[in-house]
């Protein structure tokens, strides 16, 4: 889309929910330039001026002279604006419209908030709570075994194709995934439609693209 001037995304070189907008940005093959933050920048302008809660991701469209944050928001922002050939959403005018953001909403409420508590508590808090870490470990599961239910007979969560409802949970399933497998469970044997539905996703170009980014960005901020 060469006329489409690149959209600014601000992000962290690690955190999941950048790289969920960056995986959609992929998938309708948009011009982007990644503003890699970090955790003293976000707390102070110039980027509090750009989102005032102080947290990745945030966008700011030349385009359409847009700044927006919260990554749902964001997801909803871009299919509106710019999948007009429904690569990845059914459609403004399609009932699968609001099936596609009952799951878009389920990831942001339901998967990203316990996946990344458990990861506060498995890795980053000043002290160890086995309790914590055992209660978002088991939501972490229930996500999974509710997921796995609704993908039963199903290649994706909303008709024959994958959408961004599917596409917004890759980022956070892949730490739910180690943190479970981690424990000894199985999950080929445990969540098989979640894990083949995974692996569906897994393997589109665009997304390896933006996991590939990903790695990149975390390993030069590593050195």
């Amino acid at each position: 889309m060469p006329s489409i001037k690149p959209i600014t995304l601000h992000a962290h070189s690690s955190g999941p929910n950048p790289w969920k907008v960056v995986i959609i940005l992929q998938e309708l093959e948009l011009p982007y330039t990644l503003v890699y933050e970090t955790p003293a920048t976000i707390k102070s302008a110039p980027y509090t001026d750009v989102n005032p809660n102080g947290r990745v991701p945030a966008i700011r469209d030349p385009n359409t002279g847009i700044t927006l944050w919260e990554s749902g928001a964001i997801i909803e922002y871009l299919i509106e604006n710019y999948d007009t050939e429904q690569k990845i959403s059914h459609g403004s005018q399609s009932p699968e419209k609001w099936l596609e953001k009952q799951f878009l909403y389920f990831q942001v409420s339901g998967q990203g908030p316990y996946f990344g508590q458990y990861t506060w508590f498995a890795r980053l808090h000043h002290e160890q709570l086995p309790s914590a870490k055992e209660r978002y470990l088991n939501e972490i599961k229930r996500v999974i075994g509710v997921l796995n239910t609704i993908l039963e007979g199903k290649n994706y969560l909303v008709g024959e194709k994958a959408t961004y409802a599917d596409l917004s949970f890759i980022t956070w399933a892949l730490i739910g995934q180690n943190a479970v497998e981690s424990t000894g469970v199985d999950l080929d044997k445990e969540a098989p439609n979640y894990v083949a539905w995974m692996k569906r996703l897994l393997d589109r170009p665009a997304v390896q693209k933006a996991l590939q980014e990903k790695e990149k960005a975390s390993s030069a901020s590593a050195q």
